[in-house]
């Protein structure tokens, strides 16, 4: 049986956790020469193992331009060209309006939004015409979140980018499509609370979603496997949720 990105190159910003951690493995056991990235080497090192054959672990933070690009210049000495960008790096903490400082506003923006832009930008002429664009957004895009009004606002511009960019990337026919996860048990979602609270936070989130439970990072990797593989080849532009019906009601 031919493997739905046999002979694909595929990017994950994020790599090291979580659900870029999830998508790599995904798209690599799916036949993909797979690159990801991640802050902090010791996490890259172990995600690689993780991953195994046809991966290569990059050191960039997606904030920084300079970063982008050596990645870049990295991927086009090994091969050339991608078909895949799975632009999945970011995060964000709560604060309530009125404690929202500028320290905070910039960093979540930096890596949810400028960190999206310019990993998408500077990739273009390294993807091939057909491509597959797949862009981080969260249920947060619509839905009110009491504490998380910045981060959620950079998933709804994060949403916007999908739409706005298939109209720039027509006449290549390179499809941009966002994914958006409701609560997933990773890293990132843990982190949210103190280690004592995490286990009523992950109870509290349940009891919201129709299905009962949060959602793991492997269903949402088969998601995102979905929208870069031809099995998604006239799906544009669109917002797919994986959420356990959470933004549904």
């Amino acid at each position: 049986m031919t493997k739905k990105l046999e002979n694909k190159v595929a990017l994950v910003t994020g790599g090291t956790s979580g659900i870029g951690l999830a998508a790599a493995i995904e798209f690599a056991t799916e036949g993909a020469l797979v690159f990801i990235t991640g802050r902090r080497q010791v996490e890259l090192d172990s995600a690689a193992k993780l991953i195994g054959h046809g991966v290569t672990a990059i050191k960039s933070d997606a904030s920084k331009l300079d970063d982008l690009d050596r990645l870049y210049a990295e991927i086009k000495r090994k091969t050339g060209y991608l078909d895949v960008v799975f632009a999945n790096a970011g995060g964000g903490d709560m604060l309530p309006l009125g404690a929202i400082t500028e320290e905070h506003f910039d960093r979540i923006f930096d890596s949810n939004v400028k960190g999206v832009l310019f990993t998408v930008q500077k990739a273009l002429p390294l993807l091939r015409d057909n491509a597959s664009i797949i862009l981080a957004s969260s249920t947060t895009s619509v839905k009110g979140t009491a504490n998380f009004s910045v981060y959620s606002a950079s998933k709804a511009a994060v949403r916007n980018f999908a739409r706005s960019w298939i109209l720039d990337l027509k006449d290549r026919k390179i499809r941009v499509n966002a994914i958006a996860p409701g609560p997933v048990r990773t890293p990132g979602l843990e982190g949210l609370v103190p280690a004592e609270h995490t286990e009523g936070l992950m109870g509290q989130l349940a009891s919201l979603v129709p299905m009962g439970r949060i959602g793991k990072p492997e269903e949402i990797a088969k998601a995102v496997l979905f929208l870069a593989s031809s099995d998604s080849s006239f799906v544009n532009g669109a917002e797919l949720f994986a959420d356990g019906g959470l933004a549904q009601i």
